[in-house]
């Protein structure tokens, strides 16, 4: 199969289609290699639209909502990031070439490990994977531009509101685990104590991992 191609009709016939029209951000998806954020057996279907398996009972996002995601929060490459699941990798490469310094978090240890080795050998260096229970108090640092929680959670935790700069914005998808659809969001904090939310679009994805778990510092 010619993944060169494939890639280009991913763009061509599922990204662009889906309303994505930052150059920006069609450029990097079309720069970086889906297939080898996934195991060999998956790799001819890498551009396909659809949740892939990762392992772990993990799967990827389809590129159409990478795609959405990744427009929807406007990165400049001064931008600090936060990203809540890491998973395969493949979507912390791309903030990574949007944004500036990307602070990635996942629960998996195999995930954390695998997707630091894919980033290392792709040569994006301005990434740090931590292997942390992002619903768990953990040490994380104030004034980030951009966070995006991977996985679908019933509403925005305050822990991660209060973690934004004035002027950054979230990325969320809102819903239960047994809601036929979930609601994308885009949260964004215009000062100290307000913050506003847009509703994106439609879509389902799995539960962000642990998200049921009573948790001080994750209160939904």
């Amino acid at each position: 199969m010619d993944l060169q191609q494939a890639r280009s009709n991913m763009i061509e016939q599922q990204v662009r289609p889906w309303d994505v029209l930052d150059q920006r951000v069609l450029d990097v998806l079309s720069e970086i290699p889906r297939e080898d954020f996934l195991d060999p057996a998956y790799q001819g279907v890498a551009y396909s639209d659809f949740q892939l398996p990762i392992g772990h009972g993990q799967r990827m996002f389809k590129p159409t909502l990478d795609g959405r995601l990744l427009q929807s929060l406007q990165l400049e490459v001064t931008d600090s990031v936060l990203e809540i699941g890491t998973g395969s990798g493949y979507l912390t490469a791309c903030l990574a070439r949007l944004g500036g310094q990307v602070d990635s978090i996942e629960i998996i240890a195999e995930l954390a490990q695998s997707a630091a080795a894919r980033l290392e050998r792709l040569g994006i260096s301005n990434v740090a994977v931590l292997q942390q229970d992002a619903t768990a108090q953990w040490d994380a640092r104030d004034g980030y531009d951009a966070i995006v929680i991977g996985g679908a959670v019933p509403s925005i935790p305050d822990f991660y509101r209060q973690k934004m700069n004035i002027g950054g914005r979230l990325f969320a998808i809102l819903g239960e685990n047994s809601s036929p659809a979930m609601e994308a969001v885009l949260l964004t904090r215009v000062r100290d104590t307000e913050w506003s939310q847009e509703s994106l679009f439609e879509t389902r994805v799995d539960p962000l991992v642990n998200v049921d778990s009573e948790s001080p510092s994750f209160v939904f």
